[in-house]
């Protein structure tokens, strides 16, 4: 992909939902929601303060965020299906554990 966001914007990818519940059930595609968990793909260099100083961002490239529901403007790129939305827009950084990495 050749697309760099600019300031503060974050380039993001939803990770899908789960197609089955725990208990076995098919959720039909009309019934799911919208995930709120994705992968950043880009980040801009950052936000300007008062001064002119570039404030880099806390996220990058490859880390798996939950951002809220309706956050962000859906885009298409390359054939992907793509979200743009400032880094304020993004909850938080899910962080996987240490038996988690092991196992991968």
């Amino acid at each position: 992909m050749k697309f760099r966001p600019l300031h503060d914007r974050v380039v993001v990818r939803r990770i899908e939902a789960e197609e089955k519940t725990k208990g076995g059930i098919i959720i039909p595609d009309t019934a799911k929601e919208k995930p709120q968990e994705g992968e950043v793909i880009a980040v801009g260099p950052g936000a300007r303060d008062e001064s002119g100083k570039v404030a880099p961002l806390d996220v990058k490239a490859g880390d798996r965020v939950l951002f809220g529901k309706w956050s962000g403007t859906e885009v298409r790129i390359d054939g992907q299906d793509l979200l743009i939305m400032k880094e304020s827009d993004i909850m938080g950084v899910i962080e996987q554990s240490a038996e988690a990495q092991k196992a991968a």
